[in-house]
C-alpha cells in the first residue's frame, strides 16, 4: 500500500491527475498510463479487436514472454497453455495491472512497475503488436498511436483509489453506456463480481469490499460525466 493522505476533493484530485511527469518511471511505483490513436481514429471496432488488446495486456506483462502474438496463437492450444502456465508459475513480470479500460480510440491502465523500464517495455510491445495486427487487418501502413504514451505518478492510496474510479467511469462519461458495469472491456467487473482468470490485482492492493467499491464508483458517475465536458482538464485532452 502507498502512504495515506488526507482525502482531497474531486477537483483537487483532477488537478493532481494533470501533473504529467516527464521523469523516468520508477520501479515499485504506481502509474496511470494513457495511450490514444492518431487523430482519435477508432482502432477498436469489434469484439475481436477488444479481446486482442486484452490478451496482449495479459501476456506481455510477463518478462519472459518473448513470442510474437501471431506466432504464439499459431501454436496448438496445449502448447499455448503450457507456456502461459509456466509464465504464471514463475510470476516474473514487468508490471502488475491494477486496473484497465479499453475505449474505442484509446486505453487507460493503472500499473505498478516491477522492473526497471518495465512499463516502457510493456507498453512498447503492446502498441507495436496491436499496430501490426490492425494494419494487416485493414490493409494499411504507418503508425497507429499518437506519440509516446502519457503517464501520471500515483503518489498515495487515495489517489490510487480515485484513479481506478476515473478509469472505470470512462465509458459512462463518454456516453458509450449509462451504467459503467455494462461496458465489457474494463476491469470493473473484476473488482465487483466473480470473474474467471482475472488479470488485475486490485483486491490485493486496496482494502475495500466489492459492494463498497461499486457504490464508490456509481456515486461519482454523474459528476464525472459533467466534468468530462470540461475538455481542458482531463488527461484524455492534455496536449503537453
Amino acid at each position: 500500500m502507498l502512504n495515506q493522505c488526507t482525502p482531497p476533493g474531486c477537483t483537487l484530485w483532477y488537478n493532481r491527475l494533470m501533473n504529467i511527469r516527464k521523469t523516468p518511471l520508477a520501479t515499485d511505483q504506481y502509474y496511470h498510463i494513457f495511450s490514444r490513436s492518431i487523430a482519435k481514429y477508432q482502432i477498436f471496432n469489434d469484439d475481436d479487436d477488444y479481446y486482442r488488446i486484452l490478451e496482449l495486456l495479459d501476456m506481455y506483462r510477463f518478462a519472459e514472454f518473448n513470442h510474437k502474438y501471431s506466432r504464439f496463437k499459431e501454436l496448438e492450444m496445449m502448447a499455448q497453455t503450457a507456456i502461459l502456465n509456466s509464465l504464471k508459475k514463475n510470476n516474473d513480470v514487468l508490471v502488475e495491472i491494477v486496473a484497465y479500460c479499453i475505449m474505442p480510440t484509446h486505453f487507460h491502465l493503472i500499473l505498478k512497475q516491477k522492473k526497471d523500464d518495465g512499463i516502457s517495455k510493456y507498453i512498447g510491445k503492446i502498441l507495436n503488436s496491436y499496430t501490426r495486427y490492425f494494419n494487416l487487418k485493414h490493409h494499411r501502413n504507418g503508425p497507429l498511436w499518437e506519440g509516446h504514451f502519457r503517464n501520471v505518478l500515483i503518489e498515495n492510496d487515495n489517489q490510487l483509489l480515485h484513479s481506478t474510479r476515473y478509469v472505470h467511469l470512462n465509458p459512462s462519461s463518454a456516453g458509450l453506456v449509462d451504467n459503467p458495469f455494462d461496458w465489457p472491456f474494463s476491469s470493473l467487473k473484476e473488482f465487483c463480481e466473480e470473474v474467471n482468470n482475472p488479470i488485475c490485482l486490485f483486491k490485493e492492493i486496496i482494502d475495500m469490499s466489492p459492494k463498497r467499491y461499486k457504490k464508490f464508483v456509481l456515486d461519482q458517475k454523474s459528476y464525472q460525466r459533467d466534468l468530462a465536458l470540461i475538455k481542458n482538464i482531463l488527461i484524455d485532452n492534455y496536449s503537453g
